[in-house]
């Protein structure tokens, strides 16, 4: 049996994929309802159903697919297996205290007997050093010898939830033990779900992999966005798609700023655990320019003169109700500090939830854009794509600007009345009032 600590995204998935493939697991959270999710067959997150591909209903129904709220439950001989799939942030920052409440409670196998020492495989996204300064002296302080009482090692998720050709199964997958054996041992365990696994040197060569990977991504989304304010009268937008047209170069676009549990983060892990992170000013400069984007889409903003403005989406991005470190939230906050009046919509959230995490009032979308002068379009989800048009038209009868930052640039083609100014990010002048 496998034992899942953290039944988000990536631990819900993590079941699914092995209960699939008649690997019994056992989940645990400290969220109820999510427990509640699991044992219906339900994802716990709104959409991810759809992208893992399979119904999970039959899996729980049988019990191959179980969760609890009682941790202890997993602290058992059968259970050899223990996946962690917790969060590894706090405020935009890296943050390890619930990955050390975790261990803590996996070093309870001191007291019990097991035909084999008991795996333990970290998928979330940790610093490099984490393992060897956290996580292998707490072992060792529960009297627990790492390769002899218990197997460490670590396997970052690296699927993309949007898209199905980048799922769990079909991505290649770096693992790496704190031993060669515990290495092989996770290629193994994983190649149950996953066609292609790539051995690592150990555990901290593969938690860096993760983190470098997600760094270049950041330097490049900075860099697209450092474009946009160096040439603000070309469509950067278009440029970045023909030179992504280039067989070894990616296409990135501009934006309001990065967000989830990633890319934003990717450079801080990378920083966090060099011996000389001096070194790295590159990395050091985009953090700069991801996290101060959010502002200049509001001084644009305020220069434009807006009033009041709709934001469609407060997730980091399309169709998953995840909004770690979503620029959304920081736009609210600083046009509401600017005394711009704000209304959020996103079909993700129920409207209670909306008001939790934002403050603001939500609105019905798209009868309730009617008393906008600005739409923000922050999440390109596929309830605001897939609609008749002629009702959003119909809805955008005050509104004078649309800044669209959603992948699809979903409504550019739509027929607006030429009173409404329209900018995809990364478009000429998208940041800039109209002269």
């Amino acid at each position: 049996m496998i034992g899942v600590w953290g039944l988000g995204y990536i631990g819900y998935s993590s079941m699914a994929h092995f209960a699939k493939e008649g690997v019994k697991c056992l989940g645990t959270d400290i969220i109820e309802e999510r427990v509640e999710q699991v044992n219906r067959g339900e994802a716990t997150t709104p959409n991810l159903d759809y992208w893992i591909g399979f119904d999970t209903v039959p899996l729980a129904e049988s019990k191959v697919m179980q969760a609890t709220t009682d941790w202890e439950r997993l602290i058992k001989p059968d259970v050899m297996v223990h996946l962690i799939t917790i969060p590894t942030e706090l405020d935009g920052k890296p943050y390890h205290d619930i990955l050390k409440n975790v261990v803590e409670k996996i070093c309870k196998f001191k007291g019990v007997k097991t035909a084999r020492p008991p795996l333990v495989i970290i998928e979330s996204t940790v610093t490099p050093t984490v393992v060897d300064s956290l996580v292998l002296p707490l072992l060792e302080k529960n009297g627990l010898e790492v390769g002899k009482d218990i197997c460490i090692g670590v396997a970052p998720r690296r699927d993309w939830f949007t898209a199905a050709d980048k799922g769990l199964n079909i991505l290649p997958r770096v693992v790496g033990g704190s031993t060669p054996e515990t290495t092989e041992l996770m290629g193994e365990i994983l190649g149950i779900i996953c066609q292609n696994i790539i051995k690592a040197p150990d555990h901290k060569h593969a938690a860096i992999v993760k983190s470098i990977e997600n760094a270049y991504r950041q330097l490049d989304i900075a860099f697209a966005n450092q474009l946009t304010l160096a040439y603000p009268d070309m469509n950067m937008k278009a440029i970045l798609e023909m030179v992504g047209t280039k067989w070894n170069v990616n296409t990135y676009r501009p934006s309001f700023g990065t967000g989830g549990y990633c890319i934003p983060l990717a450079p801080q892990y990378v920083l966090e655990g060099a011996k000389h992170p001096e070194e790295l000013t590159l990395l050091q400069d985009s953090l700069k320019t991801d996290f101060g984007q959010p502002e200049r889409v509001v001084k644009s903003l305020i220069a434009r003169g807006v009033k009041k403005v709709g934001i469609l989406g407060i997730a980091y991005t399309q169709d998953l109700q995840v909004h770690v470190l979503s620029p959304a939230l920081q736009i609210i906050k600083l046009l509401e500090e600017k005394g711009v009046t704000v209304k959020v919509n996103d079909p993700y959230y129920t409207q209670e939830e909306l008001k939790d995490i934002t403050g603001c009032e939500p609105f019905v979308f798209p009868d309730g854009m009617k008393e906008f002068d600005t739409i923000l379009l922050g999440a390109g989800h596929m309830k605001y794509h897939f609609i008749d048009y002629t009702s959003i038209i119909d809805s955008l009868e005050n509104c004078t600007l649309i800044l669209d930052n959603s992948d699809r640039t979903i409504w550019q083609e739509l027929p607006l009345p030429d009173s409404i100014e329209y900018y995809a990010t990364g478009q000429a002048h998208w940041l800039e009032a109209k002269k």
